[in-house]
């Protein structure tokens, strides 16, 4: 496992992370085969792991804190999420601060999630949704200036809404906060227009969320794939977006190298660029952890075919159905 720097936090964490949504609420999850999961990922060197307070109203964070107790000394960097209060993902314009994160609220539920984790302190706390025009309201940043002097939270980020890096830009600029979690893979490489750039200046760490764009970038779907009714996959796939994803990861077949696959390929694009501090793929199978956290070896996707996949740039614009 290789290690990169998190912003100005001085963290050396590791460039494959572990995203813990499929840890609670999606089908297929069972207990003892994570709990197996998330010890061989340590195992592996793994030592950052993100989760969130939505992901099973909690579970998810305290699947980590049995994680933490059994790995006492390891040190594990723990970043989970505030939910936006009104319950809505992504935050649309027109929501007010008051209506997603007043400051009693961000109290609150870090609170709940430093129970829920059993820790004394968070090392990234973030923001689940965020919209950029609420960068100058003072109510955010004093409950964040708060919970950081009392030592309940070491670092700040915002996850920002899919398809929309630049809006959070002008909040980056405030300085209070530390991470950014966005959606950076083969097909959305729009964060490094603006974003990354700007990150690289304020020296504010990036985690790069859905590296295998929901699934497309496994090269396993095919246009007749269904998901459960209860999967989030089957209202975000609709007909529309599924027989585009599956053109367009089609395309990148024939690029493939030789005993490479293409989630392997996904996760190499990712770590070429030096501005990402990690990427964090849902894992909830052993044999998944395995493959995954092997990509993290120093060995870098040649040129060639880096140029290759920068073609291969997929902008969209957020829909309804896109969330």
């Amino acid at each position: 496992m290789q290690y990169r720097t998190f912003g100005r936090t001085g963290w050396e964490v590791s460039e494959i992370g572990y995203g813990m949504w499929g840890m609670a609420g999606w089908t297929g999850s069972e207990e003892n085969e994570i709990k197996i999961a998330l010890d061989r990922s340590v195992e592996l060197g793994c030592n950052f792991f993100d989760t969130a307070w939505a992901y099973g109203n909690g579970l998810s964070e305290k699947i980590l804190n049995d994680l933490l107790k059994r790995h006492k000394n390891k040190r594990l960097y723990v970043a989970t999420k505030i939910p936006p209060k009104n319950r809505k993902w992504p935050s649309k314009r027109g929501f007010t601060l008051d209506e997603v994160f007043p400051a009693d609220y961000i109290v609150e539920y870090t609170e709940k999630s430093l129970k829920n984790l059993g820790v004394d302190s968070i090392d990234l706390q973030q923001f689940h949704v965020w919209e950029d025009s609420w960068a100058a309201n003072d109510e955010w940043k004093e409950a964040t200036t708060k919970l950081t002097k009392q030592g309940k939270v070491r670092a700040w980020g915002v996850s920002v809404n899919r398809w929309e890096p630049d809006n959070c830009l002008h909040t980056l600029r405030t300085g209070l906060i530390d991470g950014v979690q966005v959606i950076y893979n083969i097909f959305d490489q729009a964060p490094e227009d603006n974003l990354f750039p700007l990150c690289r200046e304020l020296k504010i760490g990036i985690i790069a969320r859905v590296p295998f764009d929901e699934g497309t970038l496994t090269g396993t779907f095919t246009k007749s794939t269904t998901f459960p009714a209860n999967d989030w996959r089957a209202s975000y796939f609709v007909p529309e977006n599924l027989k585009s994803s599956v053109d367009h990861a089609d395309a990148l077949k024939p690029l493939i190298p030789t005993g490479m696959s293409m989630p392997e390929m996904a996760l190499r694009f990712i770590l070429a660029n030096p501005d990402v501090a990690t990427t964090i793929p849902g894992m909830r199978k052993l044999k998944n952890v395995e493959i995954n956290m092997a990509s993290s070896d120093g060995k870098a996707l040649r040129e060639s075919l880096l140029r290759e996949l920068k073609h291969h740039r997929w902008d969209r614009e957020p829909t309804a159905w896109s969330q």
